[in-house]
């Protein structure tokens, strides 16, 4: 990623939206050159704001990943909160980028998308209509996933979505392997005010590390248990001890809805939790620097998603 460097000090928060599974996540870890946010194939995988810090020269750029925005039912009070905290994160931004899956919705514009593709395009338009709500002409529009696509196909997803006259710019990106990111980044340069840094220019993320931990697991969990495992399940951590040696001892729980989902976490002969627990150490490692002693257990909860510690604790509202 190749950007000017900027030697004026400038520092603000950029919110980054858009429907579930546009890569929004992917992005924020691209623009920040590292990851703090969890990744995976699902959908609503970003359950509620993570802020990840990205210094381009002398500004810093205030990344705020937001839940997906869809159309929740209305008894899921989980799914409320997020999309909620995702539309609260965009309102309270200096900027906003759209993030768009941008091969789905041609292909839902073009008659050939399936019922995934379909629900994706009805997001984006979900987003866009709230945008217009909030009187937004400036938002910048990121087509994401350009990899799997052709020039022609770009262009003319550029051109469908200039004429909604919605956006001040418009960057076809693969966040995944950087492609266009180094040309957004410098915009986004110029889109935060002058003013002092909101963090310490070394963070890159600013997220409590028990919960960070809880995420890698949870990441892990769902790309283990794609297709076994619903989204009703959570996790926790519950302990942080750190040991003379400068290691961590890290107890977690995963907490699911029915006692029938608890051997598929488990897996036969404990392998499959061996397994996820095996990934996301790795992973607690890198990212913490010290060696960690990873303790996961299972516990039916059937209405942890009612619970208000839980929606405080990760920065959610309860009741909306």
């Amino acid at each position: 990623m190749t950007v000017t460097r900027s030697s004026e000090i400038r520092a603000g928060c950029v919110a980054v939206i858009g429907a579930t599974n546009a890569g929004k996540s992917t992005l924020v870890n691209a623009l920040v050159g590292e990851k703090v946010s969890i990744v995976t194939h699902k959908v609503q995988t970003t359950r509620f704001q993570v802020r990840g810090i990205a210094m381009i020269g002398s500004v810093q750029i205030v990344l705020i990943d937001t839940p997906g925005i869809f159309a929740p039912k209305s008894r899921d009070r989980l799914a409320r909160s997020m999309v909620h905290a995702a539309w609260t994160g965009a309102d309270e931004a200096d900027a906003i980028i759209h993030v768009v899956d941008a091969p789905a919705f041609h292909r839902h514009i073009q008659g050939e998308g399936g019922v995934r593709d379909c629900l994706s395009a009805e997001d984006t338009d979900r987003v866009m209509d709230g945008l217009k709500r909030r009187h937004t002409q400036d938002a910048i529009l990121v087509l994401n996933k350009i990899d799997g696509m052709n020039r022609n196909k770009s262009l003319a997803l550029i051109a469908h979505f200039s004429a909604s006259g919605m956006y001040a710019d418009i960057f076809p990106v693969s966040a995944l392997n950087s492609d266009g990111v180094g040309d957004l980044a410098q915009k986004l340069v110029e889109a935060v005010p002058r003013g002092p840094y909101l963090y310490p220019p070394e963070q890159a993320a600013d997220i409590p590390s028990r919960l960070m931990a809880a995420e890698i697991t949870r990441e892990k969990l769902f790309l283990r248990l794609h297709d076994e495992l619903p989204y009703a399940s959570t996790v926790e951590t519950e302990k942080w001890t750190w040991q003379k040696n400068g290691s961590v001892r890290m107890d977690q729980v995963i907490y699911v809805r029915r006692e029938s989902q608890k051997p598929i976490v488990l897996g036969k002969g404990g392998k499959t939790i061996k397994s996820i627990g095996a990934a996301a150490r790795a992973d607690m490692q890198d990212r913490f620097g010290c060696e960690v002693h990873l303790f996961l257990f299972v516990k039916v909860r059937e209405k942890w998603a009612d619970d208000p510690v839980r929606y405080r604790e990760s920065g959610l509202e309860f009741d909306v």
